[in-house]
């Protein structure tokens, strides 16, 4: 009994756990993050935080359906007010932090660091109203191309696609902005919650609809116009990469497709390279599609033909 209750206690059985710490802190292959320079490495961006500020984004931009339920339009007003200002202080802090994020290798002013969050965060606070009309048109693009949304309301509320589209259309501001690893943030957080895969470097147009959306992914360098409808398992990707003399790859360089206003993509389908696809083309499901084509065009699988022989004939 005394043997089974010191093991039970744990005393025989603690590992040396300084010696496991001083392993971890001497060898940390790079995943730690020091202190740069200019003293503000350390304060990197919250994924917790930016999950947080993204909700409260949503409930600005759809009042009553995300966040207070039980809006009036006296209260309306007030509500979006102090969300506003409440996220302008948290929107700053994590857009330096996401600044300060390179300054191991770009060594910058903390000051500067801060005068500049202090832009973007103004910069993408006003741009809000944009987002809120693109996102509008998104949501009734979804209730028309779905005949089983029985109402726009319920396109809000319960699609997959437009919380990554809504989602998206804030990460491209910090994109566009160069705050990429918030962009980053916010658009992974968006496809681990979806199941959709938008890189934030992504444009896209007006009355974007995904429907369904499980493993739908588009690439940073795409580009879709208006009116563009696409299936689930629908991937907008790249083929094989360019490298450098040093055989690293060169980042940066157009290799996502580049679709057209008013096409439809439907589900399996893969497009990849910097192809275009024309305007008003339908891409039939699971079709792999490598190469451009023109406006109006109609891309299916092979048709599959079935012969019967009786008594061995044709063979």
């Amino acid at each position: 009994m005394e043997e089974l209750l010191a093991i039970s206690s744990g005393a025989e059985v603690v590992p040396p756990l300084g010696d496991i710490v001083d392993a971890l802190c001497a060898a940390d292959h790079g995943l730690a993050r020091g202190v740069s320079g200019c003293g503000c490495r350390q304060q990197l961006p919250s994924a917790a935080v930016l999950a947080e500020m993204v909700e409260s984004f949503r409930s600005i931009l759809f009042p009553g359906y995300f966040g207070v339920s039980d809006l009036t339009l006296e209260s309306k007003r007030f509500h979006v007010g102090a969300t506003l200002d409440r996220l302008s202080r948290v929107l700053q802090d994590q857009i330096k932090r996401g600044l300060c994020f390179s300054c191991a290798t770009v060594p910058q002013d903390c000051n500067a660091c801060d005068r500049r969050a202090g832009e973007i965060a103004t910069t993408i606070l006003q741009r809000l109203p944009e987002i809120r009309r693109l996102l509008a048109l998104d949501v009734q693009a979804a209730y028309e191309g779905d005949p089983a949304a029985t109402y726009p309301e319920e396109v809000i509320f319960c699609y997959p696609g437009l919380r990554a589209i809504t989602d998206h259309r804030l990460a491209h501001e910090f994109y566009k902005l160069e705050v990429p690893v918030v962009a980053r943030i916010i658009s992974e957080h968006a496809h681990s919650v979806t199941g959709i895969d938008i890189h934030p470097g992504a444009t896209i147009g007006e009355r974007f609809f995904i429907d369904h959306g499980t493993g739908v992914v588009i690439g940073e360098t795409a580009i879709i116009g208006n009116n563009v409808r696409i299936y689930q398992g629908v991937t907008l990707g790249a083929k094989s990469f360019p490298l450098d003399e040093d055989g690293n790859p060169i980042k940066g360089v157009p290799r996502h497709p580049i679709v057209e206003d008013d096409v439809i993509i439907y589900a399996g389908a893969t497009v990849l390279g910097r192809v275009t696809v024309g305007r008003g083309s339908v891409i039939g499901g699971n079709v792999w599609l490598t190469r451009s084509v023109p406006p109006g065009s109609r891309i299916t699988q092979a048709h599959t033909r079935n012969e019967y022989y009786t008594n061995g004939a044709g063979i």
